[in-house]
């Protein structure tokens, strides 16, 4: 992780150098959320060009050198594992998040989806109005995710209507976006869910008390940090900066900024 607090006095220390201008915590947080959703959806295109490059042997296989494995690491702490929850109003499986105790934010929320894994158990399984039927041979099965005029095809048929050890899903949506949790009508209904994903970041928050002179004081109790890899801070500080000179009007930091990170990423794809 990045920490929070080095992000914005680096910021600060880097703006006030030459009087240049401030950022406010409020305004520090809208920029580190922007710039962190930045980075990590840049991951997925990056990481699809790195992994041509590196099915071509076009990449060298050292241990510390090899960006592919390098971008891959960087994505692997987003990787989870989560259990689903039947919700009886929906008739589909969801994930419900718990909450942060100190931030309030939900500690996961699905990005995009992976695999899903349903299980059944020897005993019948619960009924259900979307095609679902009784479970006869117990088992844990990955269960294809298609459409839902697909879902509705391959159901209504006698011939290809899904079983346990070839269960069906389709959700709600089409594409998952940030921040949204669907949920996924699977047949037959199995007793358990689990599915593999890819989490979003959770948003870094700078927190503060004020102090006697009214200065801000930093809280890390109700902070919270960068969920992103720790090689990634440089790439940070430097994009924060770009956003926060169009906040000072200064076309100056703007364009050195904007330079830096094209470098960066010039760099890592390189």
């Amino acid at each position: 992780m990045v920490n929070v607090n080095t992000v914005y006095q680096t910021v600060l220390q880097i703006l006030n150098k030459e009087q240049r201008g401030y950022i406010t915590p409020a305004e520090f947080n809208n920029l580190a959320q922007q710039v962190q959703l930045e980075i990590f959806e840049s991951y997925f295109p990056d990481g699809n060009q790195l992994n041509r490059q590196n099915q071509n042997n076009t990449q060298n296989d050292t241990q510390y050198f090899n960006i592919f494995k390098n971008q891959e690491e960087k994505i692997t702490p987003f990787v989870k594992d989560l259990p689903l929850t039947y919700n009886t109003n929906q008739l589909g499986w969801s994930y419900d998040p718990p909450l942060n105790n100190n931030t309030g934010q939900a500690e996961f929320e699905i990005y995009w989806t992976g695999e899903i894994l349903s299980s059944y158990t020897l005993s019948n399984s619960p009924s259900s109005s979307y095609g679902a039927s009784a479970s006869t041979s117990g088992g844990s099965y990955i269960t294809q995710l298609v459409s839902k005029s697909e879902y509705n095809k391959i159901t209504r048929s006698k011939l290809t209507k899904p079983t346990e050890k070839y269960p069906l899903a389709y959700t709600d949506s089409g594409t998952l976006q940030p921040g949204y949790n669907p949920y996924f009508k699977i047949s037959p209904l199995p007793n358990n869910v689990e599915i593999n994903c890819i989490v979003r970041p959770l948003t870094p928050r700078w927190s503060f008390r004020p102090g006697q002179q009214g200065q801000y004081i930093f809280s890390p109790g109700s902070s919270s940090n960068f969920t992103l890899h720790i090689s990634e801070q440089t790439n940070i500080i430097i994009r924060v900066l770009k956003y926060a000179g169009v906040i000072i009007n200064d076309p100056t930091i703007i364009d050195v900024a904007a330079q830096e990170v094209a470098q960066v990423e010039a760099n890592e794809k390189s």
